[in-house]
């Protein structure tokens, strides 16, 4: 019996990638977990994050990453289609990995629909759709993590070369340095997603 545990990171960021992340473990293995820390990701701090990715990634039968680009996220915001998006790509993961069950971390208020329209495209197993999933079940946590590190790793690159600040829209230092981006170059960067309310009042 395959477990999944299916999460996203960076989906209210004004900038970089959406990432979806999949665990995959036998029920029997499941209650290790716990025992090793882990926890929702939201709760742990950046160094405790990376330690356990590392473990996760050990202990698992099988993981999966998947990254939407801000181009792609635009494209379907402009559609009001971000929560099929996101449905869409957690579907993929699902169907990659070959679970029995899957957990999934709801963005829909209805967290039954989300679970009935990934199911349709996933076509592997049985998915169980709740909101803060990732701090109700603990393989979806594992799965949290997994997508938090990947997503982090991506704009810890993109810091080497600019000083963009955390990434979503409460930061100062990120809406500054998007500003003055535009400004001076006049263009937006392809990292930044255009379709945010804040970047198109920028435009503006």
């Amino acid at each position: 019996m395959l477990i999944c545990g299916v999460d996203e990171a960076g989906r209210g960021s004004l900038l970089g990638p959406l990432v979806i992340a999949g665990v995959s473990l036998k029920r029997s293995k499941i209650r290790k977990l716990s025992s090793m820390g882990i926890r929702d990701s939201k709760k742990l701090t950046p160094a405790a994050r990376e330690r356990l990715y590392k473990k996760i990634i050990e202990y698992a039968d099988d993981y999966y990453i998947a990254r939407i680009n801000p181009k792609t996220i635009d494209r379907s915001v402009k559609k009001h289609q971000l929560n099929f998006l996101e449905a869409k790509y957690m579907a993929k993961v699902i169907a990659k990995l070959k679970p029995n069950i899957s957990y999934v971390d709801s963005c829909d208020v209805n967290p039954k629909r989300y679970g009935k329209e990934i199911n349709k495209m996933a076509k592997s197993g049985k998915i169980r759709s709740y909101h803060h999933a990732d701090s109700r079940f603990v393989i979806v946590s594992a799965a949290s993590i997994v997508a938090k590190v990947n997503r982090d790793k991506t704009i810890a690159k993109l810091r080497k070369k600019y000083d963009l600040g955390s990434g979503y829209p409460s930061d100062k230092k990120t809406i500054n340095f998007v500003s003055k981006y535009i400004s001076n170059k006049k263009e937006i960067p392809s990292f930044v997603r255009k379709s945010w309310k804040p970047v198109q009042a920028m435009l503006k």
